[in-house]
């Protein structure tokens, strides 16, 4: 018996916002990973791309448990020799931080084309206003 495989055409695809505000990082990084992935349908296929669109709001009032602010560094570097630069959560929150969000998210799905298309699907926003209400994106309420 064979496995049916939906057809590209035949995936709905529906737009969901996430309030960001008192959520942990990881928890919250994690539940819309899922949901990017599509793994809370019932035509969960790994090999493409079933999930949904995610708008996160608030992304500048996500908490970090512990002491994560001053010891977790994000690194980036240039290419160039001596090139290696190194800021604290913290400072990421303070200057970016829909970076905080999208890079937790980044390292949660798969790393080849198939997760870098699945992260086109996540849009993050400082504050309450989003630029996605034609799409009527329904609330989130996750659950951990």
């Amino acid at each position: 018996m064979k496995t049916p495989l939906p057809k590209v055409d035949e995936i709905e695809r529906k737009w969901y916002v996430v309030d960001a505000t008192g959520q942990v990082l990881g928890r919250l990084a994690s539940q819309i990973a899922m949901m990017l992935r599509g793994k809370h349908k019932p035509i969960f296929t790994p090999h493409l791309d079933t999930g949904d669109f995610i708008v996160v709001v608030n992304a500048d009032k996500v908490l970090l448990t512990g002491r994560k602010l001053d010891q977790k560094i994000y690194y980036k570097h240039s290419g160039y020799m001596g090139g290696l630069k190194s800021k604290t959560a913290r400072q990421m929150l303070d200057q970016r931080p829909e970076d905080v969000i999208m890079l937790a998210v980044k390292r949660m799905l798969p790393k080849n084309r198939l997760g870098r298309a699945q992260l086109k699907k996540l849009k993050v926003y400082r504050g309450s206003d989003h630029p996605h209400k034609a799409q009527s994106p329904e609330p989130l309420k996750l659950t951990y």
